[in-house]
């Protein structure tokens, strides 16, 4: 198998403390909200690195499809490391993506089971979306809007989305029958009746705002606090780190998106009106994320 230069990266400890660990270093590295990723690995795969669909070739943490891996991998994989496996993908005459040496394939594909490979295809995958769906409805995108890009399909996203905000009430079995007959629970509501694009919306929302806060944690995988040496680190004037102690102003705000993300994880987030804790600026994620690194998570 060829050299994965991330194999390392943000990934240290195992089971769900390295999923948690390559999140938030995903989250970092790409600037994507954590709390959606987070969200959205525990909807797909239960924070299962190794999870595999039994209906389709839906692998790993976000349950990527073969030929979505292979696109986003060719897409994406060259700005991490993964030129060799970006340069061996290519259309075929039917327009799928193929791989022509077999072992090659098998490797990129396998790469869905590394939770740090994992979370970055899946965020850029998901900036991906944001970007298209936000030129396409002429409107910023939220968790929702991106997961549904991922649930349909972004040219299924700008349909159902499209249509929504036209006709909130039309069914939406009707408008995705192969999506309707392989989720009932989210098309049709318990006593067989079909739900409404709103209704399908509102659910999967709901559903995904419960995986990201602490009704969806594993509160049996507790993490320690921050490491005051780390939590005392400074930024210079410049933004360059600092020596602690020297006078400079403590990042302060570093370390509460960190705590804050902890919280999450173990279960004891509260509500905050800090957007910041959400999408921290590039120094706060920058040493946020050395403080959860330190964490061996």
């Amino acid at each position: 198998m060829p050299y994965n230069p991330l194999s390392s990266l943000g990934t240290s400890g195992t089971g769900t403390s390295r999923v948690q660990s390559a999140i938030a270093f995903a989250s970092q590295k790409t600037g994507v909200d954590f709390s959606y990723l987070l969200g959205q690995a525990r909807l797909e795969s239960g924070l299962n690195a190794t999870a595999r669909a039994g209906t389709s070739s839906a692998t790993g943490l976000y349950q990527f499809v073969d030929q979505s891996w292979l696109g986003v991998i060719k897409q994406h994989g060259g700005e991490y490391g993964l030129g060799w496996a970006a340069d061996a993908i290519h259309p075929g005459a039917n327009g799928r993506l193929t791989v022509s040496d077999p072992g090659t394939k098998a490797a990129i594909l396998a790469m869905r089971n590394d939770p740090t490979v994992a979370s970055l295809m899946a965020a850029e995958h998901a900036s991906d979306n944001a970007d298209a769906l936000k030129t396409s409805l002429g409107r910023d995108t939220n968790p929702t809007d991106l997961y549904m890009a991922h649930f349909l399909g972004l040219g299924g996203a700008r349909s159902f989305l499209s249509a929504m905000a036209s006709n909130p009430d039309r069914t939406g079995a009707a408008m995705f029958p192969a999506a309707a007959h392989a989720n009932r629970s989210i098309f049709y509501a318990s006593d067989g009746s079909a739900r409404s694009l709103q209704q399908i919306y509102d659910r999967l929302g709901t559903k995904l705002s419960n995986a990201s806060g602490a009704s969806g944690t594993d509160a049996t995988t507790p993490l320690p606090n921050i490491p005051a040496m780390l939590a005392s680190t400074t930024l210079g004037a410049s933004g360059d780190e600092v020596i602690p102690g020297s006078g400079e102003t403590s990042t302060s705000d570093a370390a509460m998106w960190a705590h804050a993300t902890l919280d999450r994880l173990n279960g004891t987030a509260v509500k905050t009106n800090a957007a910041s804790l959400l999408r921290p600026t590039p120094n706060t994620a920058r040493l946020a994320y050395m403080m959860l690194a330190s964490l061996g998570g």
